[in-house]
């Protein structure tokens, strides 16, 4: 039944009925947890200020803990980061960066949307005034772009989607009509089907897909509609099924509609680092920073962190009775500690994924300017992978900031982690200029971030070995640790599933401290 939903009326459909029939979920999140009965006097350690840790420190303290958090970095939010204008960033390796980007622009180089059914975060937003809007994630007008397709130019997404629609639903009601499916489709149901693909399809009286005024109302118009004199609308062809699916270019097209992208999805107004801000306002007296752990240590009566102060401040130690430890285990692996066997079986046994992304600052919105592009996402096989366009700032000139690439795991992201910063640059200019031919004229500035070069995580999000094995031992308290983040969740790379985590670990330890 689910396979007949998704080819009539499209994944966003059938990923629907799945969520109704149970199969398929979004965020466990149901509201804030109210953790009570603290013994008092009891203290608690927070390791990392990334988001699991300050959704940690924050629900803590709330309980009636003495909460202490220790930050490696500057700043709280770990991924969840921001470049702006001013900043500088110095990645594995001595290689410094300084943003030079026109006032009020940035990069997200880490988490840069947020789903509408990722509950917890949002709702973090709402508690901490964090201001969000829109991000355009889906734009018909974007391009889908391989280099061996077309030439090598550009397609429109809005083209290839609603052909590739059109001529697939055709055949499928074809195939519907002449009776070739009445072992799959019953007599009541085959003349709905029917009425449903001809509507979805834009298929005219014969079932056919065929270039007329209704299917360039959905792909484009050779000539658009206008008023006065010879403003009669002109319809433009189809590309043919066989040369679309020649294409690939089809391979994009369910992008959109998984849970995680579809409309409606958010962003803080003015970079991601805004909910960092916001968590840091309520727990920022907490928190020590450029705080690098050295050593974790537990036993029957608490635990002992000892830690460098990076800003000339010596080795310290700070003790607690027990411990939230947000600190991804690429770098985990690489700290003194005594957790215990089978905890540090996983630890040692989970890799990174590498991520690369560009902050592109052009003089002026030429994908608004030149191409109407207003927000959303263009792909290409390129080793960019993708452009983004930014969802606001709209006619407003420039200079403005893209995404110029998004690499996520694979050959791309490692080939692009071996290059320089100014490399890296060069290498998006050239792609990107296959798809823009006024990236070279317009480029004012960028700067780019590859997550295994980044100091205080090496890597993007946590990769299992053996998730069915092991993602217990890394979840279950050790002692006095309990360990949180987005590796242990399965909203892996996700602030979602940072918090998640977190909310769970806190819970159970809580639950844990109250009943011995």
């Amino acid at each position: 039944m689910l396979q007949i939903v998704g080819t009539a009326a499209g994944s966003a459909a059938m990923l629907h009925a799945m969520s109704v029939m149970g199969h398929a979920q979004g965020s466990t999140y149901s509201g804030p947890i109210k953790l009570d009965g603290a013994p008092e006097g009891t203290k608690v350690l927070v390791l990392g200020a990334g988001l699991a840790g300050l959704t940690a420190a924050l629900e803590l303290r709330a309980a009636g803990y003495e909460v202490e958090v220790l930050e490696f970095r500057e700043k709280a939010g770990g991924r969840c980061w921001t470049l702006h204008s001013g900043d500088s960033y110095t990645e594995l390796g001595g290689e410094t960066q300084n943003v030079d980007f026109a006032e009020g622009n940035y990069l997200n180089p880490g988490p840069w949307r947020i789903p509408h059914y990722h509950h917890a975060i949002l709702d973090y937003c709402r508690r901490l005034g964090v201001q969000l809007e829109p991000f355009i994630q889906k734009n018909y007008n974007t391009y889908l772009h391989r280099q061996d397709a077309f030439g090598g130019k550009p397609v429109r997404f809005k083209e290839i989607a609603t052909d590739h629609r059109g001529h697939t639903s055709e055949l499928l009601a074809k195939a519907v009509d002449q009776g070739k499916l009445d072992d799959m489709v019953t007599a009541d149901d085959r003349e709905a089907l029917l009425e449903s693909l001809k509507t979805v399809g834009v298929l005219n009286e014969k079932y056919e897909y065929v270039e007329s005024l209704d299917t360039a109302y959905y792909r484009g118009y050779s000539k658009t509609p206008g008023g006065g004199l010879d403003a009669a609308p002109e319809p433009t062809a189809p590309i043919d099924l066989s040369t679309i699916l020649d294409s690939r270019l089809w391979t994009w097209l369910a992008t959109h509609e998984s849970l995680n992208h579809q409309l409606t999805m958010f962003q803080p107004v003015g970079g991601m680092d805004q909910i960092a801000r916001g968590f840091e306002r309520e727990v920022g007296d907490l928190i020590t920073y450029n705080a690098k752990v050295l050593s974790l240590q537990q036993d029957e009566d608490g635990v002992t962190v000892t830690w460098e102060d990076t800003g000339g401040g010596g080795q310290q130690t700070s003790t607690a009775d027990y411990c939230v430890c947000t600190i991804p285990f690429s770098i985990l692996g690489q700290i003194d500690h005594n957790l215990s066997g089978e905890l540090s079986s996983v630890i040692d046994s989970m890799f990174y994924n590498g991520s690369v992304k560009w902050g592109l600052e052009f003089n002026r919105r030429f994908w608004e300017e030149d191409e109407h592009i207003y927000g959303g996402v263009s792909y290409t096989d390129l080793p960019i992978t993708q452009i983004s366009y930014p969802s606001t700032g709209y006619l407003s000139g420039g200079p403005a900031v893209l995404l110029g690439g998004y690499t996520w795991r694979g050959p791309n992201s490692f080939e692009f982690n071996a290059m320089t910063p100014q490399e890296r640059l060069e290498v998006a200019l050239e792609y990107g200029s296959r798809i823009h031919p006024q990236y070279r004229d317009e480029f004012k500035t960028g700067v780019s971030v590859s997550w295994h070069k980044v100091p205080w995580v090496l890597g993007c999000s946590g990769i299992w070995q053996d998730k069915d094995r092991d993602y217990e031992a890394a979840a279950k308290i050790d002692r006095r640790v309990v360990c949180a983040g987005e590796h242990i969740s399965y909203l892996p790379a996700w602030q979602e599933g940072a918090i998640l985590s977190s909310l769970d670990a806190i819970t159970r330890l809580h639950d844990k401290i109250k009943n011995g």
